[in-house]
């Protein structure tokens, strides 16, 4: 991997994750060249907690307040489009709750040949996987276990946590789609390049501390489906991008699967997770605005709350 190598952090109203996100960025054996903090226009005194200690007087250290809050998705997109303006060759990006294990760019670094593909770091919890990780290709499986990840292996999607991608990429496919404000903008990124003849490639060894999503498996006759646990706010925008995604790209899969799987999900939401009345509102307005098509930050529109526990997370 050559040189011009700009680490995007995205953040809003977590400042202490941040700090520590920072730190593990600043003692990597091979560090980046620069790194770029897109703030969603945080009220929690991040801006305040940066200068304070210094972060902005740091060499190759560069802080870009948004107007308003745009999201994972429209804080990828703008960090990585300046990110490039600015001259970086490869875009390193991850969330602010992300802490890359101190050889995490080194490893990465390895198996970083191709600028035609998409590279990522294992996000981890401890000695499992912060998130199901879906191997392709010969054993085709899906694994919770960092030691069941090669060194260099083609995966299914990439989150946006430690995902690396080269200029020459972005330039054919595009920015990440900020209308998905939060939840699978990761995944529609990896299926716009892999349209693009670009493979996604996991780097087993170049591991990155995350906290563990909470997954249950919803079992029916035949089929089981790995689900996440979800505040409705959250149900919302899970609900509607899976099914933006799949009328982009699943063909009668839409019918077929997307929207079949997604009944699955609700009634294991209502089966599984508190709050059912709100999670069977969040599910059918999220229906409805993936069917219509309608992007955004459009939770407070149907008027579902942002819960107060969730106050400090952007996700």
């Amino acid at each position: 991997m050559g040189a011009g190598i700009t680490a995007i952090v995205v953040t809003f109203n977590r400042k202490s994750l941040l700090q520590n996100c920072l730190h593990a960025l600043a003692t990597q054996t091979s560090k980046p060249d620069q790194i770029l903090i897109v703030d969603n226009a945080s009220t929690d005194g991040t801006l305040e907690m940066l200068t304070r200690q210094g972060w902005l007087e740091h060499e190759g250290v560069e802080l870009r307040v948004l107007e308003q809050n745009f999201g994972g998705a429209g804080g990828f997109a703008k960090g990585l489009e300046l990110a490039i303006d600015r001259g970086a060759d490869w875009i390193w990006m991850m969330d602010d709750d992300a802490e890359p294990h101190p050889d995490a760019l080194a490893e990465l670094s390895i198996i970083a040949d191709d600028p035609r593909n998409i590279y990522g770091s294992l996000a981890v919890n401890g000695n499992e996987t912060a998130w199901i990780t879906t191997l392709i290709g010969d054993e085709h499986r899906s694994v919770d276990r960092p030691e069941m990840i090669p060194a260099r292996a083609r995966v299914q999607s990439l989150p946006f946590l430690g995902f690396l991608i080269h200029r020459e990429l972005v330039a054919r496919i595009g920015l990440p789609d900020a209308g998905y404000f939060i939840a699978a903008d990761d995944v529609e990124y990896c299926l716009r390049a892999e349209r693009a003849g670009a493979h996604i490639i996991i780097a087993g060894r170049s591991r990155i501390e995350h906290p563990k999503s909470e997954r249950y498996v919803a079992r029916l006759p035949g089929r089981s489906l790995i689900c996440l646990r979800l505040p409705p706010w959250k149900r919302y925008y899970d609900t509607r991008n899976r099914l933006l995604i799949a009328r982009k790209y699943y063909g009668a899969g839409l019918l077929t699967q997307t929207i079949p799987g997604s009944f699955v999900r609700l009634f294991a939401a209502l089966r599984y997770e508190p709050n059912r009345l709100s999670q069977t509102w969040a599910f059918m307005t999220g229906m409805i605005d993936g069917l219509l098509g309608f992007k955004g930050n459009r939770h407070a529109r149907w008027h579902i709350p942002r819960e107060q526990s969730d106050a400090v997370d952007k996700r």
